[in-house]
């Protein structure tokens, strides 16, 4: 009992913390997004409407300016000093732009070639010492080629006359081995191999007999027969690919004859309706032209200071 109180009260708890939060919410978004200033009717109780409404006329070129409003004059220039004014300040600008322009471009080239200066005479300087430091090195690389050239022929010497010693040493072996091997003695079991009885050392075998060679040349006309009937497969497959590709190239060029004529046909369905859009344009040009060609006459400001009041 006591637990369900207690789970009672934390979820009594909980409930008005989200009421809380979701009315602080509230708050914020009215605050934030529901502002008088964003209703629709609020330019109808706007204490401030006077002062931000536009006064009768803002310049020569307002919009607002219509024939019966009397706000533009032939003949009137309101804007002609502020115009000369801002004129004059942009020939001024203009020409201390220019003088600072063109003292920028001379201390920049006087800049540029201090710059060039300095760097040929380091570039000089520096040619001169790679050209010392490369005429030491010339000269300690000779020196040491020199010595290595001198080291390299003695060693070469000696060692060409330990090969000459030592190949007529092994001259002298193989000639005793030969002389007392199975080589020049023919020995039939001097080909037989240790890796198995189909193997046979190539440097002591003899020759094949018949039976080897009748079986040699089986295979042989086997393999000849093979590689036929694989050239056949491979020419019927040939065929059935070229074929095929005959067929998809026949089945292409009529798919894009067809595009071809839906197209033509859209491009006339096409054509036709712009046609009569533009028609419809046209008529709808010539009505609205007729309709408001009405312009003021000269009677129309005859009719105005004829009067005393």
């Amino acid at each position: 009992m006591k637990q369900n109180d207690r789970l009672l009260c934390l979820l009594e708890a909980r409930a008005g913390r989200d009421r809380r939060a979701l009315c602080r919410a509230i708050s914020e978004f009215q605050k934030n997004f529901q502002r008088p200033d964003t209703r629709r009717e609020f330019d109808l109780s706007d204490p401030l409407a006077l002062r931000k409404a536009l006064p009768a006329r803002q310049s020569d070129h307002d919009v607002r300016n219509t024939v019966s409003g009397m706000q533009k004059f032939l003949g009137e220039d309101l804007d002609f000093r502020e115009r000369k004014k801002c004129q004059e300040e942009q020939s001024r600008e203009w020409s201390l732009q220019q003088r600072r322009e063109w003292e920028d471009a001379r201390a920049e080239q006087k800049c540029a070639e201090d710059l060039y200066t300095q760097t040929r005479l380091q570039f000089d300087e520096t040619a001169k010492q790679l050209q010392n430091l490369q005429s030491a090195t010339q000269k300690a690389v000779c020196a040491a080629v020199k010595d290595f050239n001198r080291t390299q022929a003695l060693e070469s010497a000696e060692r060409k006359k330990q090969e000459k010693k030592q190949e007529q040493e092994d001259n002298l072996a193989e000639i005793s081995h030969l002389l007392r091997g199975d080589l020049l003695s023919e020995n039939p079991r001097q080909a037989a191999s240790s890796f198995g009885p189909h193997r046979v050392v190539p440097d002591r075998w003899k020759g094949m007999s018949q039976e080897q060679l009748e079986q040699i040349r089986l295979a042989q006309k086997q393999q000849v027969q093979e590689k036929l009937r694989l050239q056949e497969e491979e020419r019927q497959r040939d065929l059935d690919w070229d074929r095929r590709r005959v067929q998809g190239a026949r089945a292409m060029l009529l798919l894009e004859r067809q595009q071809q004529r839906q197209q033509r046909h859209l491009r006339r369905a096409l054509d036709s309706s712009n046609l009569s859009l533009a028609q419809k344009q046209h008529l709808q040009r010539k009505s609205m032209n007729e309709l408001y060609r009405n312009q003021p006459t000269e009677e129309y400001f005859a009719q105005f200071n004829t009067r005393s009041r």
